[in-house]
């Protein structure tokens, strides 16, 4: 009796984990709890970001003295007598230990040697390894900018395939109601076959359209479930609000302010003017490897020299007689022309893309409010006042239709000119670099 009550408890418990796992399966969010995800998750955006600390890590390194270098040289590992005798007496060499015979006539140099860089080196290289540090910032902004994008239209996608999948579902729902009691009619021979078979086909027409939708909203999801590193068995589900942008503050806003917020703001363009600078900075590090480097050198000898226990000091430094680094030079002084023209290029693409941005939302807007608030509402009203006329014979079967395939059309351009202004809208935003329209 124990065991089956064990049993019988055990198998309720796998049920009801079963059940939270699979209702955990299907995850519904808001844009703005799936940006936070997408932010927080993204392995793109993961990865860039560990590029900042890679270069803070140059900038290091690139601080850090050169190593001295130390040398052991000249050592003899055996002697002759011969050597001995023509080195004057026995035991030239003074003993390594008291009292021994270990390393009496053991002769060895060493040598430490450190290189010193001249005119600055050092101090340009990290100037040059810091504005590597500004770029890497740059380029994760602006992979985040162009994910951003690339995200929040994917939402805008899914919601757009949500509402359209709705109405369609509704429609079908309706004309399966109809064919139903047609079919009926039709077995008692009050209406002509004809009819249900058009209405047949309409629900046929329906629910194809119903599985097109489906297949692109699997699409949406995957897209999105990828960018969000979710699970791939996730069903998500993206909520109503958000589908509409608020462009109030668009209509206050000048042309010629939001073009000079895009060049304080775009990542792209940061970089176009730190390239300038980075190769500023290499032609100034790239001039001073004219200048050669100096390496003092202290060496000890015993009893490689006249002197038994010889200390010498040294400097060496190569002469610039064949390369004065001319090369790179040149190559520095080239890239801080092409980063200029690089540069005045980028500005006029960015004047181009905000004018095209702004002109494009302005009349998304224009469109959209063309469409009377109400209007959606009035097409719902007049769809429910012909399905009742239709059943009570009122009207044909041919004006039903007709204003059921305008009924979606409009409906269809209803929904496209929202996704239009909020795809113009980020697309206005991705042009400035910031989220001036939320």
């Amino acid at each position: 009796m124990n065991k089956r009550i064990k049993y019988r408890a055990l198998t309720i418990l796998f049920f009801c984990l079963s059940g939270q796992i699979f209702a955990q399966e299907k995850l519904i969010l808001s844009r703005e709890q799936a940006e936070a995800v997408f932010l927080k998750e993204n392995l793109l955006l993961i990865a860039e970001r560990l590029e900042v600390p890679k270069a803070e890590a140059m900038v290091l390194q690139a601080k850090l003295w050169p190593n001295p270098t130390i040398e052991l040289n000249e050592t003899n590992l055996w002697v002759t007598r011969n050597q001995i005798e023509h080195a004057g007496a026995e035991g030239f060499l003074p003993p390594f230990t008291s009292g021994g015979r270990f390393g009496q006539n053991q002769q060895f140099g060493i040598q430490i040697e450190q290189l010193i860089q001249t005119a600055g080196k050092r101090k340009k290289l990290v100037a040059l390894e810091q504005v590597s540090v500004d770029m890497s910032k740059q380029y994760l902004e602006d992979l985040l900018r162009n994910l951003k994008i690339e995200f929040r239209n994917q939402l805008t996608t899914l919601q757009y395939l949500q509402f359209s999948r709705s109405i369609y579902q509704n429609q079908f729902n309706s004309i399966r109601q109809l064919t139903q009691a047609y079919k009926r009619q039709v077995e008692q021979g009050n209406v002509p076959q004809g009819e249900y078979i058009r209405l047949k086909a309409l629900e046929l027409e329906i629910a194809k359209n119903i599985n097109e939708l489906n297949k692109d909203v699997d699409e949406a999801q995957k897209e999105l479930k990828l960018l969000m590193r979710l699970p791939a068995t996730t069903q998500l589900e993206i909520t109503d609000e958000g589908y509409l942008k608020n462009t109030e503050q668009f209509k206050i806003l000048a042309l010629n302010d939001v073009i000079e917020q895009a060049k304080a703001n775009r990542p792209d363009y940061k970089i176009a003017a730190l390239e300038e600078s980075y190769y500023n900075k290499l032609y100034a590090l790239e001039k001073a490897q004219r200048t050669p480097d100096l390496n003092f050198i202290v060496n000890y000898d015993r009893g490689g020299n006249f002197i038994k226990d010889f200390v010498g000091f040294g400097v060496a430094m190569d002469l610039p007689f064949f390369n004065r680094n001319q090369g790179n030079i040149k190559s520095a002084r080239i890239g801080i022309e092409q980063s200029k023209v690089l540069y005045e290029q980028m500005t006029l693409s960015v004047e181009s893309e905000i004018v095209l941005s702004f002109q494009n939302l302005t009349n998304a807007i224009t469109f959209l409010e063309e469409i009377e608030p109400d209007y959606e509402t009035t097409l719902d009203r007049m769809l429910e006042s012909y399905t009742k006329n239709f059943i009570n014979r009122n009207i044909s079967l041919l004006e039903y239709l007709d204003f059921l395939d305008a009924y979606l059309e409009n409906k269809e351009i209803i929904l496209e000119a929202g996704k239009d202004v909020n795809e113009k809208a980020e697309q206005l935003n991705f042009s400035i670099g910031t989220d001036l329209i939320k």
